[in-house]
């Protein structure tokens, strides 16, 4: 598959990875005007002023994620659902948290429609997490910050990774891994220079 072959070529090599992206549909997840640039290796908007992130990336961050088959994942900005795909192939169970109602119920329809009943989607504030179902083994955030929230660090297990797009808003942000060690402290590495939609505080959208 050329698709999956792009990956390689770009330095993909986790085989779980890649076959995750090769089971899940990303044309499901994108509007039908945009159906034909569904494996281009480019970000698309969906609704709400959103998007869907390029095929690179997604792998590129979850593979980066390293997610177990035992693992707990939190992901903060659900948007099409794709993300959330992708990591309920590799993970026991995925909570994603959308701001826009609009997007949530889409979402939920279209993973369920996949038979992907590990992941649970909810509408809220990002930024707060899901501290009724932590800890989380690993949390994706797919939106940018100036730094990461401090209850997404809280709701990390010892051990667990944390990735997220950080920088301005309105600019170009860096890809940052966070670690939790044992000692409560955390380890920080950059790891590429990323654009994202910004990450919204505050009462969820009812769009």
């Amino acid at each position: 598959m050329e698709f999956l072959l792009g990956l390689r070529r770009r330095g993909i090599r986790d085989n779980r990875v890649l076959r995750a992206l090769e089971m899940v549909p990303r044309e499901r997840f994108v509007g039908e005007a945009q159906a034909e640039l569904a494996f281009a290796d480019q970000a698309l908007p969906i609704q709400c002023g959103q998007t869907i992130s390029q095929p690179y990336m997604v792998a590129a961050m979850t593979e980066a994620l390293d997610v177990k088959p035992s693992h707990k994942v939190l992901e903060i900005g659900t948007g099409s659902g794709y993300q959330a795909a992708i990591l309920a192939h590799l993970a026991k169970e995925v909570v994603s948290i959308e701001r826009y109602r609009t997007l949530a119920d889409e979402a939920g329809t279209r993973l369920a429609s996949l038979g992907l009943t590990n992941v649970t989607v909810i509408v809220g504030d990002g930024t707060e997490g899901a501290p009724e179902r932590a800890p989380f083994d690993r949390i994706i955030v797919t939106a940018a910050a100036p730094e990461i929230p401090k209850a997404l660090i809280e709701q990390l297990a010892v051990g667990g990774v944390l990735l997220a797009p950080l920088g301005p808003r309105d600019g170009v942000q860096t890809l940052t891994r966070l670690e939790k060690r044992a000692d409560g402290k955390c380890e920080t590495e950059e790891l590429m220079a990323v654009r994202f939609v910004p990450l919204v505080a505050g009462k969820a959208a009812s769009l």
